[in-house]
Order: C-alpha cells, then structure tokens, then sequence
C-alpha cells in the first residue's frame, strides 16, 4: 500500500492536469446544457468514466511490487476488456449530425474535449502496460502483442458503436456477444474489418508517434 501511495504522488503532476483537463470538459458540456436547455451529451460522462478505469486499473499494477502471474493475467484481462472506452469517446463525434448548426462549435469542443482525455487515458494506460508486459515476457513478443491489443481495442470499439455491446455483456449476454463475433469473423463483413484495420492503425500509430516523441526528449 505504501508502495501505491508513493508511486500516486510521483505521479502527481499528471493526475493534477488529467483532473483540470476533465474538469474543463464537464464545464464545457454544463455550458452547452445552459445554452442548448437540454442534457443530450451528457452521457459524454459516463462515457468518459468508463475511460478512466483502465488506467485505474494500470496505474494501481503499476505501483505494486511485481504481482504474481495468475493476479498479473486476470488484471490484464479486466483491463483488456474495459481498454475500448477509453478511445471509443472518438466515434461520439458522429452525434455532430444532431447539433444545431448555430452552436455546432461548441458541440465539437465538448466532444473533442472528452474524446481527448480518452485519448490520453488510453495513452498513459497503454504505456503502463507496456511496462508491466516486459517483466513477464521476452522482449520479441511485446511488439507482437501490442499489435494484438490495437487491434482487439479497435474491434471492440466498433462492437460498442454499432452493435451497442457494453464491456459487461461478457457477463450479462455472453451467447449473444459470441455469436456476432462468430459471424462477423466467419463472414464477410466490409464495414467491421475496415474500421477495426483503420481505428486500429490510427491508434497504433498516435501512440508510437507520442512515444517517440516522448524519448526524444529523454
């Protein structure tokens, strides 16, 4: 526990400006309720909530001594299955069609605002991971799996856009859920894989790219 304790203080700065960043969202979005008088984006916050529990999840691992595999893999999985929500906050930009064109410019502001911490959340907690990842496997298989988790983090994003599965339908509708990634995987489905292939990508390279950056700098 003091070991969490302390790695949350060394980790001070970045939760002081992760805690403004969302701050300014729900002050945007409280803006855009007084403005518009109605409430339709605020599911941006749950949505937004849901983002913030993988790097809950990444952020405690990564402040503990060195966990046991059997706690390290069902962590992963937990995390694995929640990582989706973070940058899934991106596709809420399709609610756009719905604004007003007068105040369209806020609702892009709003929706960029908390896409953009998602982001970030995804960013910070991915990274974690990263880390975590090299004390249980060799060095040749960390590419490999990111790859892996890019990919299974896009396709679960499209699950939730267009097939509106929750991250918990693994518990509640598990037949259901299986059953459609059965079909999209056994046939052919044009509009799932290209979305999976280009949100994947797109993720994959925004990530490499900031990490490069960041060791640049190092």
């Amino acid at each position: 526990m003091d070991t969490l304790k302390t790695h949350i203080l060394n980790r001070f700065k970045i939760l002081t400006v992760l805690t403004m960043s969302v701050a300014l969202s729900i002050i945007l979005l409280m803006i855009r309720v007084k403005l518009h008088q109605s409430f339709y984006l605020l599911f941006l916050v749950w949505n937004l909530f849901l983002a913030i529990i993988p790097f809950a999840i990444t952020t405690i691992m990564t402040g503990e001594l060195k966990p046991n595999k059997l706690k390290f893999v069902f962590a992963f999985c937990i995390w694995l299955l929640f990582l989706p929500n973070a940058p899934y906050i991106i596709t809420d930009l399709l609610h756009l069609r719905s604004s007003q064109l007068h105040l369209m410019w806020l609702d892009v502001l709003v929706i960029v605002s908390f896409a953009l911490n998602g982001l970030v959340l995804f960013m910070f907690s991915l990274s974690d991971m990263e880390k975590l990842l090299r004390y249980y496997l060799k060095p040749k298989w960390i590419s490999p799996l990111m790859l892996v988790i890019f990919g299974l983090t896009a396709f679960g994003i499209y699950l939730g856009r267009f097939l509106r599965y929750n991250s918990w339908e693994i518990l509640n509708h598990p037949e259901a859920l299986f059953s459609d990634i059965l079909i999209i995987i056994t046939k052919p489905n044009t509009e799932a894989w290209i979305f999976t292939m280009t949100f994947a990508s797109f993720l994959a390279i925004t990530y490499w790219m900031l990490k490069s950056i960041i060791n640049s700098k190092n």
